[in-house]
């Protein structure tokens, strides 16, 4: 039998993954009362079903602390289970409940934000047991689905680590969730060449102008370096995303190019790869 407990940050899609394991055929119940959950395992246990999924979040109030000591006698009691986390990021977390106009769980005085940071020191025991933890920030619908498939369908081999590739313009903004801005402003710019100025790095004519830089060879050389050095140390102090911000002036070429280029190089080590141009069809 496989029983997968499901739970995570409000709002970071614990009821669609639900929807995508009972259609994956896993008999699935939400927001069991904590008290309850031994006595639907003995009897999920003692039952027919192959495929299980739990849902728990912070629903539960206070008797969620009591989980920990519930997850250590199915433990001691040698129930096999697995905990999938979904995680995502406060900022992309606020925008959900803003564009749903609900109001978070934990905020009774309407302050979202605060809301969404006593959740998460609340799930904090479940996240460090986590056998999955999958951020939803930056992932659509078909995207989570695709990973939920490849963990729970196809039993394929998950790596929690994700690394996303963000291509932006310095004149929209830095993004707000980076957690390293590299800036590709120094290459030559192919803006100011007619025959590219409308294209984008997606186009090979522009992606063979920017890297026919020795600067721009250069520079992807040793940010691999830098990121195959960087990535094992941010594994090891428990993250499981890295945003990995470039950006040019606009955010069409010269970023666009560099961000695909390191997709291609990053792929090469194992890691959970996604690429965004954020601002490749702004004008």
């Amino acid at each position: 039998m496989r029983f997968v407990i499901v739970t995570g940050m409000s709002g970071a899609g614990k009821s669609s993954v639900l929807k995508m394991l009972e259609d994956a055929g896993f008999f699935c119940v939400d927001n069991l009362p904590i008290k309850l959950v031994k006595k639907f395992v003995r009897l999920i246990i003692q039952g027919k079903n192959e495929k299980v999924a739990l849902g728990l979040d912070i629903r539960s109030g206070h008797a969620l602390e009591e989980m920990d000591e519930v997850l250590k006698e199915m433990k001691a009691a040698r129930y096999k289970y697995e905990i999938l986390f979904l995680d995502c990021s406060t900022e992309v977390l606020i925008k959900r409940y803003k564009e749903t106009r609900r109001l978070h769980p934990l905020s009774q005085t309407g302050r979202v934000d605060k809301g969404i940071e006593l959740e998460r020191e609340r799930l904090d025991f479940l996240r460090k047991s986590a056998d999955v933890i999958i951020d939803t920030s930056h992932l659509l619908i078909r995207e989570l689905k695709a990973q939920i498939d490849k963990i729970y369908v196809e039993n394929q081999e998950f790596n929690n680590f994700m690394i996303m590739l963000l291509s932006f313009g310095f004149k929209y903004g830095i993004p707000t969730d980076s957690d390293l801005v590299f800036d590709v402003r120094f290459l030559p710019n192919p803006f100011y060449i007619s025959e590219l100025k409308h294209k984008t790095g997606q186009d090979a004519y522009v992606r063979e102008f920017v890297m026919d830089s020795e600067a721009a060879v250069e520079f992807l050389d040793k940010l691999e370096d830098m990121l195959t050095f960087l990535i094992p140390h941010y594994i090891s102090e428990g993250k499981n995303q890295l945003v990995i911000s470039i950006g040019c002036t606009g955010g069409k070429h010269r970023s666009v190019t560099l961000t695909n280029e390191v997709a291609t190089k990053m792929k090469d080590l194992g890691y959970a790869i996604k690429v965004e141009h954020r601002d490749i069809e702004k004008d």
